[in-house]
């Protein structure tokens, strides 16, 4: 079991603020997580390669290969005001 003063140094370094039974419950938390971790600890992996990811995708990227576009006038179809295959707004403007 961890004490309070542990509880209490991990929660001030974390930035919490903890009141008197919450020290008591994450205390316990803390323990429970501890346990377990001691449990993993225990497994024999010396035939486990290290890996960064459980599957062993390679490359999951598609080729970024040019193709061709929509043409500007069916881009624009739905646009409310256009100039010269160009989409038309308001100036959005403010004073410095």
């Amino acid at each position: 079991m961890i004490d309070r003063e542990t509880v209490k140094n991990v929660a001030k370094l974390a930035r919490l603020g903890l009141g008197e039974d919450e020290v008591e419950t994450f205390g316990n938390q803390l323990s429970a997580i501890l346990d377990h971790i001691h449990i993993l600890q225990e497994a024999d992996v010396s035939g486990v390669s290290p890996t960064a990811h459980a599957s062993r995708l390679t490359n999951i990227m598609r080729a970024d290969v040019p193709q061709p576009s929509y043409a500007p006038e069916v881009l624009l179809a739905n646009a409310p005001d256009q100039d010269e295959n160009c989409l038309k707004v308001n100036a959005v403007l403010e004073e410095a």
